[in-house]
């Protein structure tokens, strides 16, 4: 069913199914609606691996996004909520 929030139903759903949150689907088909899949698609790769961040910059990440939990979570439980968010 069609939602008048997301731009890009068929890249939401694909994206869904592979596993990606509500909000960070909707992110990301709304961009590529907005500025087109290829632009998308490039812009990422930027930001060095979770794994390689200390454990207080993955806290403030969390913190940026609103991680629920955030404080009692060990680095690896972080790494995996940022993933999930």
């Amino acid at each position: 069913m069609p939602r008048a929030q997301i731009k890009d139903e068929t890249t939401y759903q694909k994206l869904r199914d592979q596993g990606a949150s509500k909000e960070k689907a909707a992110r990301v088909a709304n961009a590529s609606a907005a500025q087109g899949k290829k632009t998308v698609g490039r812009k990422g790769g930027k930001s060095p691996s979770y794994e390689d961040w200390t454990k207080d910059e993955l806290l403030k990440r969390a913190r940026e996004i609103g991680v629920e939990g955030r404080s009692s979570m060990n680095k690896s439980e972080l790494v995996d909520a940022l993933r999930d968010h």
